[in-house]
């Protein structure tokens, strides 16, 4: 028998919105509002939108072995991480595969670990496998804290006058503990959207509140709730990868295009042999972007063709909101991972003209690097 569905602390308020409730890792969580994924979409491209992403794992390290444990489970040098300072990471098997992408915060006294909602029981069980032999605790706070994500060009006015902080302060990847509508939140300057805004952590008892505050502060600045459908477009569109698409055990980093984190140098960790094994090998296989040259929309699992043979499948895939055509990724051998190699995507039954493109597709966001 399956396990019930959870909610998140805010699953009333999309009730209330009339959004559409979808299963999602686990949760009842709300797939659109209303308005519809594309004017969602393109609020958040033009002024703003308001994502519940409460459903997301939050497991705190600390201890005398904290950095140690990071280091040995995680493929990026989180030595080179400040107080205050976010770093993108990725856990891998020992054979290389991709146990999960996340990010890792770094405060003064303890580490963060934010981790995909469907991996949460499998991400937590792998790192506390890890931390034998090390003075080290872990404490998995998912349940008890609550995440939003505030996206888009009109992110910063909206959040100016609730923030207990300077928002201007909270640069990319970069984070203050401050409060938003009067509350305590850690105010991170991280999305999923390419976008300018912030993602706000939360206690779980706060989210109703500050999820109010929001919009109505936002009010008159094109602010509007948003929901995993437009997520999904938006992080397509400036070529982030989500696990269980486009990253999973079957894929290393370095063929997903994660060499840029994978930081071979800095010692021994999870999967490291086999992973300096195949850079110096080369790998067989990429992770590329695709533009669709003819009218369609590509799905993911759509097969990816090379002179009428398949060479791969579509590992995400849409018609972009903003650019009017459609876009995708995938896994195709090395050899036709070059950009404007031309390839096709098989769309019920059509070969689709398509070329590689190095993501990102959308260039033109409001991110403040």
């Amino acid at each position: 028998m399956s396990e019930p569905l959870k909610h998140t602390p805010l699953f009333d308020e999309h009730a209330a919105l009339g959004a559409k409730i979808v299963p999602f890792a686990g949760f009842e969580m709300p797939v659109q509002y209303p308005s519809g994924i594309t004017a969602e979409h393109k609020a958040v491209r033009e002024a703003a939108g308001l994502f519940d992403v409460s459903h997301m794992g939050e497991f705190v390290v600390q201890g005398p072995d904290a950095l140690a444990l990071i280091q040995r489970v995680a493929v990026n040098d989180a030595s080179k991480i400040e107080a205050g300072q976010a770093q993108y990471s990725a856990m891998c098997l020992a054979g290389g595969g991709v146990v999960d992408d996340l990010i890792v915060y770094r405060f003064e006294d303890r580490y963060m670990l934010v981790v995909n909602a469907a991996n949460h029981e499998k991400d937590l069980s792998w790192i506390r496998g890890h931390a034998s032999g090390l003075d080290v605790t872990i404490d998995d706070r998912s349940e008890s804290t609550a995440l939003l994500a505030l996206q888009g060009p009109t992110a910063r006015e909206i959040l100016r006058p609730l923030a207990g902080i300077d928002v201007d302060d909270v640069k990319y990847y970069r984070f203050l503990e401050g409060s938003v509508a009067g509350l305590p939140a850690v105010i991170s300057g991280t999305g999923y959207t390419g976008e300018d805004g912030f993602e706000l952590y939360l206690d779980a008892e706060a989210a109703v509140h500050v999820w109010r505050a929001l919009l109505k502060a936002g009010q008159g600045r094109g602010l509007i709730p948003a929901g995993l459908g437009a997520r999904d477009s938006l992080r397509l569109e400036v070529g982030y990868a989500l696990y269980g698409n486009d990253l999973d055990e079957q894929h290393t980093p370095l063929e997903a295009g994660l060499g840029w984190i994978t930081k071979l140098d800095k010692g021994d960790f999870v999967g490291r042999d086999v992973l300096v094994r195949q850079k110096d090998e080369g790998v067989q296989r990429r992770l590329v972007g695709l533009r669709l040259t003819e009218k369609g929309f590509p799905r993911p699992g759509y097969p990816i063709l090379s002179d009428g043979a398949a060479v791969g499948v579509v590992t995400s895939g849409t018609l972009s909101p903003s650019l009017g055509y459609g876009i995708a990724m995938g896994y195709v051998p090395a050899s036709l991972a070059k950009a404007e190699t031309p390839l096709a995507i098989d769309v019920r039954g059509r070969a689709l003209s398509a070329v590689v493109q190095r993501p990102p597709f959308y260039t033109q966001g409001s991110i403040r690097r």
